[in-house]
């Protein structure tokens, strides 16, 4: 059974015991302190413009350890040879945009609705959320975002008008999270793409005992292009 949230009430139902592939909740709001608390819990939204907000905690759930990066041989002479140019948070609101509206092959609409990227737009400001951009000839044509808490870093979504240009991005958001010392990106839904590069899958007990570790590491909060 769905729980309902109150808006006044920061809250999540306990999601070790919620089901692994229904929103253990529904309502509340996209406040900041309720989307970290959310993250902090292992959950996160995902709703359509006419659903209310649903939040889940699927099982199992896809994760990338940052030592596993697998990168193609066509991938690699990519990163050597194209031309692109990456770099870290220096346009998160067209990158998030981009995310929303940048037509994707089989998929009408998008769950990123004006709600949702206004709420995102804000964790960024806050310095929580972060964007990693792919320019050619210096125009944004791919990146990603998320949000980053103690060791692990939440994907959200990603985006691409050039071929390989998301991939790109992925690469150097995992180099520069290694550097960083993170433990691992949630990548939430499992999908063949992630696969590729090296996620699997974890039981969902899994995945939250190592998020409660993980989120003993400081926050590296701020402009991720200043580090």
């Amino acid at each position: 059974m769905i729980v309902w949230l109150d808006k006044n009430d920061i809250w999540f139902p306990d999601p070790s015991t919620a089901p692994g592939d229904f929103p253990l909740a529904a309502g509340g709001d996209l406040s900041p302190e309720r989307l970290l608390f959310a993250y902090s819990l292992g959950i996160f939204p995902w709703y359509s413009e006419d659903e209310p907000i649903l939040w889940w905690s699927p099982d199992p759930r896809m994760v990338l350890f940052p030592d596993n990066l697998k990168i193609s041989r066509s991938l690699k002479k990519v990163l050597k040879n194209k031309g692109f140019t990456v770099k870290f948070d220096t346009n998160f609101e067209e990158v998030i945009k981009s995310c929303a509206y940048v037509p994707r092959p089989g998929q009408d609409g998008t769950w990123l609705n004006a709600d949702m990227i206004d709420a995102y737009i804000e964790l960024h400001k806050l310095g929580y959320a972060h964007s990693v951009e792919t320019y050619l000839d210096g125009k944004l044509v791919g990146g990603l975002y998320g949000i980053a808490l103690g060791g692990t870093f939440f994907g959200e979504s990603m985006f691409h008008k050039v071929s390989d240009a998301s991939k790109v991005a992925f690469v150097h958001l995992v180099r520069k999270l290694k550097e960083l010392d993170f433990d691992m990106i949630d990548c939430q839904q499992s999908t063949p793409h992630m696969a590729r590069f090296g996620a699997v899958e974890i039981p969902r007990k899994e995945f939250l005992e190592r998020l409660s570790n993980s989120l003993k590491k400081p926050t590296i909060r701020g402009k991720w292009s200043d580090l």
